[in-house]
């Protein structure tokens, strides 16, 4: 099959004529929604702005990439399992969140065909028939789609972190817009352990994230190439520390789909003494 065909699953959503935005989320701390915290209100400004994405999109998706800043691999890797396990991959949390079930398909053929769009544009890529789901995908989507109903395939990030190429990924996904897929980066717009509850770094996080959501808002050649050095920005490596900006690279894919549809701040507040935000892409 050409890397341009509709998959049969596909036809009757890119038939409608609507095309589906993309979305960077933050996807918070852990199973942090699904717990007690404290305070008790941590997280329900986030809770809330991830319950009301569905009512956004101009229909329900006929399936969902999701980019989770928890697998990486060192190339670009997709869910290939028809029913995929979930992975708990957090540590020291209350044993009922370790229990918790997103029951979600798997899309074979989708994976398959994403290997093709990424190979077909240079990006080496594989399909990877074991990979389960990581509480990357499955903690904000419990929230975003309750249901479990719409299938989901997962894409890893590069392991080299190269802003340059996850830009490029999403560029070769962006027409599966056009056939009612949905394309998620699923991270946090700042992730520094150290920084969550100091509010030294209130003022640091507040300077980076006023920077990304104007290169957000850029026209999107002038987003691709500021996104393509976010690590220049005012105090980027106080919100993500080297080496550890795979919660910001999900972003990366989710505004190379976005090609060239406006992308704008939907989400943002100050949780833990930091500034944390979402995008959306169309």
């Amino acid at each position: 099959m050409s890397p341009n065909t509709l998959s049969a699953t596909g036809t009757a959503a890119a038939t409608s004529g609507a095309r589906m935005p993309t979305f960077f989320v933050p996807h918070g701390a852990g199973p942090c929604f699904f717990m007690d915290w404290n305070p008790p209100d941590a997280w329900d400004r986030m809770a809330a702005f991830l319950k009301g994405v569905a009512d956004t999109l101009p229909q329900t998706p006929r399936a969902i990439v999701l980019v989770s800043g928890h697998w990486l691999e060192p190339a670009f890797s997709l869910t290939g399992h028809a029913h995929p396990p979930l992975i708990y991959d957090y540590y020291g949390f209350p044993a009922h969140t370790y229990e918790l079930t997103y029951p979600a398909p798997g899309d074979p053929a989708l994976a398959a065909r994403i290997a093709q769009l990424l190979g077909h544009d240079g990006i080496p890529a594989h399909v990877d028939p074991a990979r389960g789901f990581d509480h990357g995908m499955f903690i904000p989507l419990k929230l975003m789609f309750p249901q479990a109903e719409v299938p989901v395939i997962q894409l890893s990030l590069r392991r080299d972190l190269d802003p340059a190429a996850h830009i490029e990924a999403g560029r070769a996904l962006a027409t599966l817009r056009d056939e009612g897929v949905l394309i998620i980066g699923s991270g946090m717009s700042l992730h520094n352990m150290r920084g969550y509850g100091d509010p030294r770094y209130t003022p640091a996080s507040a300077n980076f994230d006023a920077w990304l959501s104007a290169a957000v808002e850029s026209d999107p050649q002038r987003r691709e190439a500021l996104l393509r050095e976010w690590a220049a920005a005012p105090n980027a490596r106080d919100s993500h520390p080297p080496g550890g900006e795979e919660h910001l690279l999900p972003l990366m894919v989710a505004a190379g789909a976005g090609a060239d549809s406006e992308g704008r701040k939907v989400y943002s507040e100050e949780v833990m003494k930091t500034i944390l935000s979402a995008f959306r892409f169309g």
